[in-house]
């Protein structure tokens, strides 16, 4: 196998291949680290690469007599910089974090590091994750392999980014409004966001209608799987989501729409979405045209997201991005009581939409990729109107806790990649894995890299 064959196999056999002897992890680490040394200059998806690090660990695992549990022993991971990994800088995207190094992995990095990975280093986000670019003051705007005039969406960027350039086979990512699955649908990858509560929250904070979580971002829905069983604990059968998404499901009620209240839809994702519906339909599923996705109005979001912000720990918030700040001032005033009725009520109206389907077809966003600075001079409030277009089809689903996965579909008429997003029953993120995986193959993208990688 060429060394680009290699760099754009799945994680899963690459893998395979370091517990047969046929590679090793040392190789397959300095493959990749070369790899961003030579590319990332341009896409700034890495904002601190763990070369040192990366290469011991990798000794370390070839020098194991058994491999570790799990099928990615050995296998290289990028880690998005809202999560802590110890020994590397947390900068959250922010200056006000510039100087901040972590003393220990939080709660998921440890797993990851227990089932055998190998951290790359840490990928770019948007500052706190706040928006669904990612132009942070902090480092230059992380730019779409498939064009490096737009960006690749956010919050996690880099991870998308990371993987469309073949800088990492798999990647972790969070989701708080469609930071993985934007992402994912902007630089033709796969994103999954569980369902609330499938994956634990990296730091601990224990609130039972939280919006954001931590997921996969991948090559593949094998991948994907694969990485979620990684995150969390194993049910007593050893049975985890990779297994589950390989039996095919018998036939779903699927309905679908390609409009949203709050921003027009463009014709290359309209187009990819009525295909994606006749393929299920082909599939022998029962599927059903809607009218529209009647979503979450961007005012009713706003608190949610205003108190989100205004959690975080900052020390001086005037080093943040304008903004940033605008999101704080008000969101240090809400009350808990009061943006949790809010999430209950939109949760509510959202759950009754679905009706009796089992899953929802739609697009993962509805407009192709913003250029790069293109908010750079608005105000904060018009900044966040246009952020809530490319979250249309996103948020509704993280304030009801519903499990939803990004797939690549094909290429708009710009060369853009354009995702489409099957969007489960809440606790059934089994179904929606196991009818991506039914669909992945049909929608004839499995593989593909940005041309710009090769």
């Amino acid at each position: 196998m060429n060394e680009a064959d290699l760099l754009r196999s799945s994680a899963i056999e690459q893998g395979r291949m370091i517990r047969s002897g046929l590679l090793s992890s040392e190789e397959l680490t300095d493959l990749y680290l070369r790899r961003i040394a030579e590319r990332d200059g341009e896409i700034h998806s890495f904002v601190h690469v763990m070369a040192d690090q990366a290469r011991h660990a990798a000794r370390k695992a070839d020098r194991a007599r058994s491999p570790g549990p799990g099928p990615f022993y050995g296998v290289p991971i990028a880690i998005k910089d809202l999560n802590a990994v110890r020994g590397a800088f947390l900068r959250m995207g922010s200056r006000a974090f510039e100087r901040f190094l972590a003393p220990a992995d939080d709660r998921i990095v440890a797993r990851l590091r227990r089932a055998g990975f190998i951290f790359l280093g840490k990928t770019a986000t948007s500052e706190l994750g706040a928006m669904p670019v990612t132009e942070p003051d902090i480092h230059p705007p992380t730019r779409n392999p498939w064009d490096l005039g737009v960006t690749p969406g956010g919050s996690s960027g880099g991870a998308g980014a990371a993987l469309a350039a073949d800088l990492a086979p798999i990647a972790q990512g969070s989701d708080g409004g469609g930071s993985v699955r934007i992402p994912a649908a902007f630089c033709g990858v796969v994103g999954f966001k569980p369902s609330r509560g499938v994956v634990e929250n990296p730091f601990g904070q224990d609130q039972p209608d939280i919006v954001w979580t931590c997921g996969p971002l991948a090559r593949s829905v094998d991948d994907a799987a694969a990485l979620l069983d990684a995150m969390i604990d194993l049910p007593a059968d050893g049975v985890g989501f990779w297994e589950q998404s390989k039996r095919p499901p018998s036939p779903l009620r699927v309905h679908y729409a390609t409009d949203v209240h709050i921003v027009e839809t463009s014709s290359d994702v309209r187009a990819a979405v009525e295909r994606a519906a006749k393929i299920l339909g082909d599939l022998g599923h029962h599927v059903e045209a809607k009218p529209s996705l009647a979503g979450v109005t961007t005012d009713e979001f706003l608190p949610i997201w205003q108190e989100l912000v205004a959690g975080v720990p900052v020390a001086d918030w005037t080093l943040t991005q304008p903004v940033t700040r605008w999101l704080r001032e008000a969101g240090k005033n809400l009350q808990r009581a009061t943006v949790s009725a809010g999430i209950a009520s939109i949760a509510e109206r959202v759950l009754k939409l679905f009706g009796d389907a089992d899953v929802w077809l739609t697009p993962t966003v509805a407009v192709a990729p913003p250029p790069i600075g293109a908010w750079r001079d608005l105000s904060p409030p018009d900044v966040f109107a246009h952020a809530a277009q490319l979250g249309a089809f996103t948020a509704p689903f993280n304030v009801s806790g519903q499990p939803a996965i990004s797939l690549p579909a094909g290429l708009s008429s710009q060369g853009h990649p354009i995702g489409v997003k099957i969007v489960g029953r809440r606790g059934e993120d089994a179904t929606v894995l196991a009818l991506a995986r039914m669909l992945e193959p049909a929608l004839g993208w499995h593989g593909r890299s940005a041309p710009r990688s090769s």
